[in-house]
């Protein structure tokens, strides 16, 4: 059972969004996934270190793929990318969004929100980024 906030899924919805291109048709969700974690890297793994971020990532594909066994093929590399969206594909759009969603879930659980959106906005520094109501219930 998904216990992340709507505010959660919300942004990183957002971010897959922000990565689609401009022909957003030819490009398939999971794809789309692994590109927002992998400009998501960047400025955690300056934060926690490459280590850190594997494990970090790691432990999101963990939680994912219990939710979501459609997520099997998807794997951590040694840099902390991942692969194996695209045998996900289309079948399951919203798994790779749960794996986003967890991701930011654990980073608002483990450094907080503004710290989190700090992240974000360097990955993303034109976007416009809201708090998270990281308490809100699901309705």
């Amino acid at each position: 059972m998904n216990s992340t906030p709507p505010a959660i899924r919300e942004l990183a919805r957002r971010l897959i969004a922000l990565e689609a291109p401009r022909d957003a048709r030819s490009v398939e969700d999971g794809s789309k996934v692994a590109r927002v974690c992998e400009k998501l890297r960047v400025p955690l793994a300056k934060f926690a270190g490459v280590e850190g971020y594997r494990s970090l990532i790691s432990r999101t594909l963990a939680i994912a793929k219990a939710e979501d066994p459609s997520l099997d093929p998807v794997h951590v590399g040694l840099d902390g990318s991942l692969s194996g969206f695209d045998e996900v594909g289309q079948r399951d759009a919203e798994a790779g969004v749960a794996v986003l969603e967890h991701l930011l879930g654990l980073l608002v659980t483990f450094i907080g929100e503004s710290s989190t959106l700090g992240l974000v906005g360097d990955a993303w520094p034109d976007a416009t980024l809201e708090k998270i109501d990281s308490r809100a219930e699901e309705q």
